[in-house]
């Protein structure tokens, strides 16, 4: 069963939520790619729709949203993501996983685009029912 920590940022506070998701939340996310749209409800924070703005796999190499599939691949990178450049001109071999999340990815990182009625900071504060024990 796949487990993922997605990582949010909310751009009119400026803060950024972390949220651990698994099971069939987990499952709804596998298959989509950077730049595309998901539903809060998806994800358990409703009324919500974020942007999935890119991500890291299980040992640290980042998503790359010109990389078709979720293969991981050495290629030539000369600019970010993967890869910042020190000097004028200059690239490297890294290795990079493509932009499609899997069963490999370990962290998404997403934005808010629409925001729901309870702020993000509220809902996520909330004990969950799971945590209630019921």
């Amino acid at each position: 069963m796949p487990e993922f920590i997605l990582d949010i940022g909310d751009p009119e506070s400026g803060k950024t939520f972390h949220l651990k998701v698994d099971g069939d939340r987990a499952v709804s996310l596998i298959g989509k790619r950077i730049g595309q749209e998901v539903s809060g409800d998806e994800i358990g924070l409703p009324g919500y729709v974020f942007k999935i703005t890119g991500g890291s796999d299980k040992n640290g190499f980042p998503l790359l949203p010109t990389l078709a599939g979720s293969i991981k691949k050495r290629i030539l990178l000369s600019a970010p993501p993967g890869f910042r450049p020190r000097r004028r001109g200059e690239r490297r071999a890294k290795t990079v996983r493509g932009g499609m999340i899997s069963e490999e990815t370990r962290q998404i990182n997403m934005k808010v685009i629409k925001r729901g009625e309870m702020s993000l900071e509220e809902m996520l504060s909330a004990p969950s029912v799971e945590e209630q024990g019921g």
